[in-house]
Parts: structure tokens; sequence; C-alpha cells
């Protein structure tokens, strides 16, 4: 998994009051908990940005005042009517324990059902996985060569070494819909083998 580099500075005051002042200075208060302890700090707003607009995950590594922290983004609180961002929350990651993660889905190949006419559908562009901070992908590769028209694939029915999936098994992830004009197609060749009986 990709990393991204933010430096941060340590906090020593916290409260409303603090995170206010903080933020006007164009910073943002941030949180690293887990691994027994939890380290209070803020970074640039701007650094945030290539982690909060796009679909990927990333590991991010903290310099706090050279102090170094790697972790995973767990939330982030936006103001309700301008959307800055007001804080964010991060996860420690450990080397060789495991960690959950929501990582993109990427859909790969030509479907047999849109070959006949069906529309690819993606239902789920996001699925939480649980793997080491080794063996985390940068996105989870779904092969839909196979899918036939009116199939789905389901979470249930992927597979991958290293790594476990924890969103739901009976969750779809996508589908290959019949079309008006695949439907057409298929009533049409119903009817020519029904003609040629």
């Amino acid at each position: 998994m990709e990393t991204i580099k933010i430096a941060g500075v340590k906090r020593e005051a916290f409260g409303k009051k603090e995170s206010k002042s903080i933020r006007k200075q164009g910073q943002v208060p941030c949180v690293i908990y887990g691994n027994g302890e939890t380290v209070h700090f803020s970074v640039d707003a701007r650094s945030l940005k290539p982690l909060i607009y796009t679909p990927q995950s990333f590991l991010i590594e903290f310099d706090i005042e050279g102090k170094k922290e790697v972790g995973v983004m767990r939330e982030v609180q936006y103001h309700p009517v301008t959307d800055q961002v007001l804080h964010a929350d991060f996860f420690h990651v450990i080397p060789g324990k495991p960690i959950s993660i929501d990582v993109p889905v990427k859909l790969t190949g030509n479907s047999e059902g849109v070959k006949q006419g069906g529309k690819l559908i993606l239902s789920k562009r996001k699925v939480r996985i649980s793997a080491t901070m080794e063996n985390l992908p940068d996105e989870i590769v779904v092969d839909v060569t196979t899918l036939g028209l009116g199939k789905s694939i389901f979470v249930g029915d992927l597979k991958y070494d290293h790594i476990t999936i924890l969103t739901p098994a009976t969750t779809a992830i996508c589908a290959v819909k019949m079309t008006r004009a695949a439907r057409g197609a298929a009533a049409a060749a119903e009817a020519a083998a029904a003609a040629k009986k």
C-alpha cells in the first residue's frame, strides 16, 4: 500500500478553545491511538487533502517533531456548512499485526454478460479488509470475465492470500444487469429458435 508522509506538531493543550485557535492557523487537530498510547498533534490542513479527496487508502507516516508514527485514517469530522476538516483520527499500524482498513474495488476483464448486451454495475466501491502492514493492497481486484447476464459477484466469492475480508459475505460487489436491448436480443433469439422447431 502506498505511503504518504506528513509532518505534525505535538499538542499539549486540549479543549474547544485550543482546537479553534489551531484551526485559525490553518492546522487540523489530530489524534493517533492504538498500540497502548494516544498521541495528540496537529497537521497543516493542506497535507490532509491527498488522503481525503480520493477513493484510495494510504498508510501515513507521521513525523511528529522527530518522532515517527505510522497509521491509517479512521475518522474525519467536517464542519456541517463549510466542509472544513475539524478533526482527524488515525490508528497506529504495527508491523506484523493485522489492521482493518477500507480499500477500493477495481473490476478487471470483459464480462460475458456485457458481451451479450448487459450492463456491468459496480455496487460496492470499497470493502473492509484485515491484513498486516506488509500485505495491505492498494485495491481489491475483481475479475469479471466469466460473469454472465443477470449474475452477481458477492464478497463471499472473493479469495485472496494473506487478506481477510471483513465486509459481510452476502454483500454484492457487482452484477451484470439485463438491459432492454439485451432482453430484446434474448427474446428474438428464443423466437428464432422456436421458429426452427
